[in-house]
């Protein structure tokens, strides 16, 4: 496998993974114009010659867009192989780049998000041990921080107080998110309609820069839906599933 890693200087013309379309899709401009920001800050986007979902994104763990306390880390923001990539070893591939590239920079080990049990858009539990990952912090909510220390004396990474309880003071349903995930272009929009077409209260809070995703209320920036103040999930809504889930 052929593997390319995206810059400023390439952003334009390479395919994004995780958004694959034509170039004035809405999801593949927000997540370039997302990516765009994040490279002055260390994030490095690997990815797949070929087109499809199969890259890794990662970024120096202060400037990761999640309240995570990991100085000296790096933070993986997603590790997505799927479709006809899997069963290849292009995981190994990618992570074993990320780690090559992180000690080369001198840092601490890695650090992601994970749970007990699969989750949508979060590391594969399963995958990380294997790996040698281990959890070093969870929250209330089941969400861990997984890390994969390169010395046995590392400081182990830990979330920050405002993301161990996640919960919101507004009632109905309350939506964090950011761009770093290109599905929320389209499908935000899509639920926020048909909550307004229904009466139901619905409020989209978009986490505009690194401060406010570090001190949001969830260890899950990239979307996180609350009801009445309870966290429910971190899996991307359409209307047919925002109207499934409203009628548990």
């Amino acid at each position: 496998m052929e593997y390319v890693k995206v810059t400023k200087e390439n952003l334009e013309k390479e395919h994004i993974c995780c958004a694959i379309s034509n170039s004035g899709d809405a999801q593949v401009k927000s997540k370039k114009a997302w990516l765009a920001e994040r490279f002055d800050d260390g994030l490095v986007f690997l990815k797949s010659a070929e087109r499809g979902k199969c890259f890794i994104e990662y970024i120096p763990a202060e400037n990761a867009w999640n309240p995570i306390s990991a100085e000296g880390y790096m933070y993986i923001d997603c590790l997505w192989v799927s479709g006809s990539f899997k069963g290849h070893g292009y995981s190994n591939d990618l992570l074993g780049a990320c780690i090559e590239d992180s000690r080369g920079k001198g840092k601490k080990g890695l650090c992601v998000l994970s749970a007990a049990k699969k989750k949508p858009f979060l590391a594969d539990p399963k995958y990380l041990k294997y790996k040698g990952f281990t959890v070093c912090d969870e929250a209330a909510n089941g969400i861990q921080l997984w890390y994969l220390p390169f010395s046995d004396d590392a400081e182990k990474p830990k979330f920050k107080e405002c993301a161990k309880n996640p919960r919101v003071e507004e009632q109905g349903y309350v939506l964090y998110y950011t761009n770093q995930c290109p599905f929320n272009a389209k499908y935000v929009p899509i639920v926020a309609r048909t909550a307004e077409e229904r009466h139901i209260p619905f409020k989209a809070i978009r986490l505009e820069s690194k401060d406010e995703a570090r001190n949001a209320p969830t260890p899950v920036t990239t979307y996180a839906l609350f009801h009445d103040g309870e966290y429910l999930t971190n899996e991307q809504m359409n209307d047919r599933k925002f109207l499934k889930l409203i009628s548990r």
